[in-house]
């Protein structure tokens, strides 16, 4: 993939009699990242992806580039970047940060000033090179974050603060919209290369599909990435399509469990899959924020590269959205639902009589190792409030560490995910400087903590049909049945002792399980009902919020996948939409269903849930 470079220069047109020079440069496209972390998770909601440097109290190694500037002289410096913490804490502030300039530090520390995300007026520096290096130095290894950094020689210039205003300065100083790339030409588009959107890719090019998979991550794999490390739940191989989930299987890791060490995950297996598929083209770390419509279809996806900013476009006969969040969907307009429906739309027992706005929330789990020394860890004072009743004497998170329940899963999540981390460090700080058994800790260090968080709700696409909870309970099962869930209808609720202890802003949880018998999906809930070229599979298809508590685990999303892509194959051959061919072709989706992608008879290992006990069987 091309690299673009994004340390450029700018005329600012704003002041056309004097016009001053501006040079701007986005963090995420520094040459040298060092020990930082790039960040697309919110891009959409503040403007763009940022280096974090997440380095759970041990400051990171440098991030560094080389900027041309068009003359030497004085610049004053601005640095966008907030004080994530300043929400919850009024004490010093977590991520602290410097800009070195040719290795010399400003006078001012980042990352103290605005709660929110602004820019932070670091003063002036002589500019003696026109070739100069700059570098982001980590002071505190808590999440310091840097967006971008603005020299400008105008001493009455103000870096714009509104997203959107800022927006358009970024799009005209990079010229990122005047001429998108086009990125080739392709029967069906995949958004999302979770374990849904992975097999979708797969499934359709082992059928002779030219697929282009987005995923907006350097990894493949989503939840089941070492990125977020979430087991594969579900069973695969069930009636009436027992070779589904072959595929599955193929590229699953064999070891299972939530928070364990990275090769757990396997990302190379799931890598080696998609690129071994020569109708597969992969963009990884291609965030698509962009759709355009036509009399009721997508004609184009656009696509940001989260490092460099180049924007690329995709046009296909079909589409599909494998984000989690239904991004594609809502953009394209489809029709959608979010939190949880009220008893009377559906009739589902379970529902709460008033609609509301909960959903499952999002997990920031982390586990420690135990060192034969002594290990220290910051005294934090910027944490929550902790004593002895509220800490938790455990060495490892797991799902139950779980935020944002209640709160807006798209355009709150950098608050959701920031205080799933801030509840792990203060524990954590607690238990090592203060509590009472502190001994019992005195060799534990804190080994992972995720940052990319894992989601188990937020927007569902509507389809021709919603699958309810009655249908699960009475096994109202429908001609057009696909890929088996057999998970029982797993809901989350805040933990009410959690509740107790931090009012309002809970980070445990605790699931309620009603037991299921397997149930195919009808095929009708993985297209839209409005958009006639858009298909879903994952935790974003056609279901109730009481229906989406078994749909949701990777297994059966995964499933969900291999069906989608047998459906693209068909279409094209067929010429026809999604709901053309539940009307008219469903017979042949059947009988590739009975065939299936995957490998057969590789061993496998699945985790199922029996009225809230976990099993396994081994196949």
């Amino acid at each position: 993939m091309r690299i673009l470079l994004k340390t450029v220069l700018f005329c600012w047109l704003a002041l056309p009699l004097r016009a001053q020079q501006q040079v701007l440069v986005e963090a995420e496209s520094f040459e040298k990242k060092g020990g930082w972390s790039v960040d697309q998770q919110f891009m959409d909601v503040m403007g763009s992806s940022f280096l974090m440097a997440h380095g759970m109290g041990t400051p990171v190694e440098d991030a560094s580039t080389i900027v041309t500037f068009p003359q030497t002289g004085t610049y004053r410096v601005y640095v966008r970047t907030r004080n994530w913490t300043a929400r919850w804490s009024d004490k010093d502030a977590a991520g602290q940060f410097q800009l070195l300039v040719n290795d010399k530090p400003l006078g001012k520390t980042f990352g103290k000033d605005n709660e929110n995300w602004s820019w932070s007026d670091g003063g002036t520096v002589k500019i003696t090179k026109k070739e100069t290096k700059i570098t982001l130095k980590d002071l505190t290894g808590f999440n310091g974050r840097c967006d971008a950094i603005l020299f400008t020689s105008d001493a009455n210039f103000k870096p714009i603060e509104d997203k959107e205003k800022l927006t358009d300065f970024r799009n005209a100083y990079f010229g990122f919209d005047k001429n998108p790339k086009n990125a080739g030409t392709f029967d069906f588009v995949v958004v999302g290369g979770g374990m849904a959107g992975t097999c979708s890719a797969i499934s359709a090019a082992r059928k002779g599909v030219k697929v282009a998979l987005i995923q907006d991550r350097p990894v493949l794999g989503g939840n089941n990435s070492s990125e977020v490390r979430v087991h594969l739940g579900g069973r695969i191989n069930l009636e009436p399509y027992p070779a589904l989930g072959n595929l599955v299987n193929e590229i699953g890791p064999s070891e299972g469990g939530n928070a364990q060490p990275k090769e757990y995950y396997e990302d190379e297996k799931k890598m080696k899959a998609v690129l071994a598929e020569p109708n597969i083209s992969l963009f990884l770390s291609y965030h698509a924020n962009k759709v355009e419509t036509k009399g009721g279809k997508i004609e184009k996806v656009y696509a940001t590269n989260i490092e460099t900013g180049e924007k690329v476009f995709f046009e296909a006969p079909l589409f599909a959205d494998c984000t989690g969040d239904g991004t594609i969907g809502f953009l394209a307009g489809a029709e959608y639902m979010t939190g949880r429906e009220s008893r009377a739309t559906y009739g589902e027992e379970t529902a709460p009589e008033v609609a509301d706005n909960l959903t499952m929330g999002a997990s920031v789990q982390w586990f420690s190792e135990k060192k034969d020394h002594p290990v220290s860890f910051p005294d934090i004072q910027w944490g929550l409030p902790w004593d002895e009743e509220k800490a938790e004497e455990i060495t490892k998170g797991d799902w139950e560490w779980e935020t944002g329940m209640g709160l807006d899963m798209t355009l709150d999540f950098e608050q959701i995910r920031d205080y799933g981390m801030l509840a792990v460090y203060s524990n954590w700080s607690y238990l090592k400087n203060r509590a009472a058994n502190k001994e019992k800790f005195a060799n534990a260090a804190l080994k992972w903590v995720a940052y990319v968080a894992g989601k188990r709700e937020s927007r569902r696409l509507k389809g021709d049909y919603v699958l309810i909870e009655q249908d699960l309970m009475e096994q109202r099962v429908y001609p057009d049945g696909t890929a088996p869930t057999s998970w029982t209808i797993d809901l989350h609720y805040p933990d009410p002792e959690n509740s107790r202890l931090f009012p309002g802003a809970a980070f445990k949880s605790i699931a309620k399980h009603i037991k299921i018998y397997p149930y195919p999906i009808p095929f009708r809930c993985l297209y839209s009902k409005n958009i006639d070229n858009l298909m879903m599979a994952g935790r974003d298809i056609s279901v109730s919020h009481v229906a989406l508590g078994t749909v949701r685990l990777m297994r059966t999303t995964g499933m969900m996948g291999e069906v989608l892509g047998m459906a693209a194959a068909i279409c094209k051959e067929e010429k026809t939409t999604p709901r053309g061919l539940y009307q008219n072709h469903f017979p042949k989706l059947e009988a590739m269903m009975i065939e299936g992608v995957g490998k057969p008879n590789l061993p496998n290992v699945q985790t199922y849930n029996l009225g809230g006990t976990l099993m396994e069987v081994t196949k």
